[in-house]
């Protein structure tokens, strides 16, 4: 089991936009894989190393990712991302630019879980037993805010949980993309 690091409660608003750039999310999901220098990850996005560079010293000025000093060799520098249990305020405390900052995440956020999606779906096919890894619920609760944060606290323990420490992973495991949404039915 991972060590559950503290909550994070992100209010500056540059930070959120740090978070809520495409090229900068996509950097991120690539760090997620593991370490990776700027041209290696220009490669992988299709941009100029130059760019990545530019967004990877922006992400490490928030606390986002990290230099992985070990790995350099000699002005080549290599990130890795840091994890972290990143939370924002609740939307009664957002100014109007955290608003649209969150806003542009989410949305980003979605359109790579559509995209996911597809592409698991596209490539069932090839995957063997892990053609059947795909789990789907669909619940609907009656809670009041209390019951609703104490559920979500709960949700984020139980992927602490199963969360191996870095480098313990079972020899056949493999990523697997979990995604919690909640919002209340509107009438």
């Amino acid at each position: 089991m991972a060590e559950q690091p503290p909550a994070q409660e992100i209010t500056d608003v540059e930070a959120l936009r740090v978070l809520a750039h495409p090229i900068r999310q996509k950097i991120e999901q690539c760090l997620r894989k593991g370490p990776g220098n700027s041209a290696g990850l220009a490669r992988q996005l299709g941009e100029s190393t130059g760019l990545v560079s530019y967004h990877l010293r922006q992400m490490a000025r928030h606390g986002f990712v990290e230099e992985v000093p070990e790995l350099a060799k000699g002005r080549e520098r290599w990130w890795r991302a840091v994890p972290g249990d990143r939370r924002y305020p609740p939307y009664s405390r957002q100014t109007p630019e955290m608003r649209e900052a969150l806003t542009e995440m989410h949305r980003l956020n979605l359109a790579e879980l559509i995209e996911q999606a597809q592409q698991f779906a596209k490539a069932r096919d090839t995957l063997g037993p892990w053609a059947d890894a795909a789990l789907f619920s669909r619940a609907t609760l009656r809670l009041d805010r209390d019951q609703l944060r104490a559920f979500f606290e709960e949700y984020i323990a139980l992927v602490y949980r199963y969360s191996p420490p870095e480098g313990e992973a079972a020899p056949d495991a493999r990523a697997v993309l979990v995604r919690l949404l909640s919002f209340p039915e509107i009438n």
